[in-house]
């Protein structure tokens, strides 16, 4: 399979098909319909139409897999927006998805361990393009631009590591690191519910979803002794959840924490403060 292909099935498996995080269509304009392709010959149209079939193919895979995994299903105008964002990222981030070279790269800093001695990894996947003689990485992310740059210090240091393993361990080289956030941004979202071809044709064009994320190897030794004391806080059974004030403070312009954090948290449907924060939302 060819690693844009690649790209796309972890592209659809990062989205994790469902409710959350899914804005709900305007009557009528579940569909963008079709948009100018990002492709700048006849071939790579012909290439951009192949993978658009591929993609709505494991998207319906993908989402009978989650649907037959949860127990729970969408509705079809929601299921429908759901597609149209997966085309929308391919459409506007396929420049880069042509020049993957590696996907799904696993990156391992073992045999570390914690401030009272536990043995702990850390692990991670990434992509990687080299062209030109320069190596990029790419680490993709479910958050929007606003709010990678709202927290640039902890995207910086979790590719920090990954760049050491990858320089260090690996003995690879490397000239830059980035996030490409994968949340569709306001501006998107609204041009879409327009359905104007040609207002989403100019959100589209404004979108950056890369940020490119410095990288500074020496900080990694501070980093790893963060890790440990998460790992030692949960063999602690330390678990104490943030309070309700917290997760509802917006922490973006589009974002609070319990949007941006505890919607992504597997632990949220036994913690107290995220019960509190439902139940008084669905009262």
């Amino acid at each position: 399979m060819k690693p844009s292909k690649q790209l796309a099935e972890k592209l659809l498996s990062k989205r994790r098909v469902g409710a959350r995080g899914l804005q709900k269509p305007a009557r009528n304009k579940s569909s963008v319909g079709p948009l100018p392709s990002a492709a700048g010959n006849i071939k790579e149209a012909s290439e951009d139409a192949d993978m658009e079939t591929f993609i709505r193919t494991a998207f319906d895979a993908n989402y009978e897999r989650l649907r037959f995994e949860s127990g729970h299903s969408l509705s079809p105008e929601l299921k429908e927006t759901a597609l149209q964002q997966a085309l929308l990222y391919w459409r506007r981030l396929s420049n880069i998805a042509r020049r993957v070279t590696e996907t799904e790269v696993h990156l391992t800093l073992p045999s570390q361990k914690t401030r009272q001695e536990r043995p702990f990894s850390i692990e991670g996947v990434v992509d990687i393009v080299r062209e030109d003689g320069k190596t990029i990485m790419y680490d993709l992310k479910t958050h929007d631009t606003d709010a990678v740059r709202a927290d640039l210090a902890s995207y910086e240091r979790q590719l920090n590591i990954y760049a050491y393993i990858w320089r260090q361990l690996r003995s690879q080289s490397l000239d830059q690191t980035a996030v490409i956030a994968t949340a569709l941004p306001e501006a998107v979202r609204q041009a879409i519910e327009s359905g104007d071809g040609e207002t989403i044709q100019s959100a589209l064009a404004a979108w950056d979803p890369v940020i490119e994320i410095p990288f500074a190897t020496d900080h990694v030794e501070a980093t790893v002794r963060d890790f440990g004391d998460v790992v030692d806080a949960i063999e602690d059974r330390k678990f104490a959840p943030l309070l309700p004030a917290k997760l509802k403070k917006r922490e973006t312009r589009n974002e609070t924490f319990a949007t941006r954090v505890c919607r992504n948290c597997d632990a949220r449907f036994s913690c107290d403060s995220w019960r509190c924060l439902k139940q008084r939302f669905e009262a």
